[in-house]
């Protein structure tokens, strides 16, 4: 029985580790992991109506600058749940019409 226990603490623990690791990886700033891939704005343009228009009335991109929208995007990826990807879409976009 002391064997199993072991194993089961063990694998309790590594999941443990795992999990820490996928929140800081997915607490990164959006700046910091930028480069991974470049964003779309192609598809951006699909994303920001979909997912940004359920909540907000479509805001005007030119209304901020692109260290704000940066900023913004960053902290409504969190708030929407969107993935990296589609935040660097989103912010690749806003830029883009800026």
């Amino acid at each position: 029985m002391a064997g199993i226990s072991r194993f089961r603490i063990g694998g309790l623990i590594a999941a443990g580790f795992v999990a820490v690791a996928v929140l800081f990886y997915q607490a990164t700033p959006l700046e910091a992991r930028e480069a991974e891939k470049p964003g779309d704005s192609v598809r951006g343009v699909t994303l920001w109506a979909d997912n940004c228009a359920r909540c907000h009335a479509m805001r005007d991109p030119k209304e901020f600058r692109d260290d704000q929208w940066r900023v913004i995007v960053s902290h409504m990826r969190v708030r929407a749940g969107l993935g990296g990807q589609d935040a660097r879409d989103i912010l690749a976009f806003l830029q883009a019409s800026n």
